[in-house]
């Protein structure tokens, strides 16, 4: 496990549009059909990453609570799938499944996507205006698998609450830390 900073993509910068198959529906998703009245959420993550695995609960969470206040949500993953077959579609489906994503978990078999919006880890959070410009990004919180902390989504949930109560975001953001991508 490699620890991986997340880049930190100019703010202003336009969401990248895409047209990914979702595991779940089997259906294309493209970033004008997720997005959302207040914002809209890209979130790059995985099935083995131990960083995901550590706040997957609170990333479910979070988007049930913010789908309703009128935020896009996605999830993208981006992995060699021959490398780490455990991201493959199939297992996508059957961690969506298992942990009641409430979302669409998009494969980016030509990793792309990825490259298009500066991923570079998972997980890696970008939080777009109504507009779609990046207004956010960076670490969901402050827990990590191994420094006790306990996941609250903090600085993802300051984000999201700032939208709605319309106010400026904190130019200041901690990136995220993760594995990095796997790139073929």
């Amino acid at each position: 496990m490699s620890l991986t900073p997340s880049n930190m993509v100019p703010l202003g910068t336009k969401a990248p549009d895409f047209n990914l198959k979702d595991v779940i529906t089997l259906n294309q998703v493209s970033l004008n059909l997720i997005k959302g009245q207040k914002g809209t959420l890209i979130m790059f993550i995985c099935n083995h990453c131990p960083f995901v695995v550590h706040v997957k609960n609170e990333i479910v969470k979070i988007a049930n609570e913010y789908l309703k206040k009128g935020f896009g949500f996605v999830a993208i993953n981006s992995n060699d799938i021959v490398k780490y077959p455990e991201d493959s579609p199939y297992n996508m489906l059957k961690y969506a499944v298992k942990y009641k994503f409430s979302f669409p978990y998009l494969f980016d078999e030509t990793q792309k996507i990825a490259e298009a919006y500066g991923a570079s880890c998972t997980p890696d959070f970008f939080l777009f205006d109504k507009n779609l410009e990046l207004i956010y990004r960076g670490q969901l919180d402050d827990s990590r698998p191994a420094n006790k902390k306990p996941v609250t989504g903090y600085d993802l949930r300051t984000a999201l609450d700032r939208v709605i109560n319309r106010q400026a975001q904190k130019r200041e953001q901690k990136p995220s830390i993760g594995c990095n991508i796997k790139w073929k």
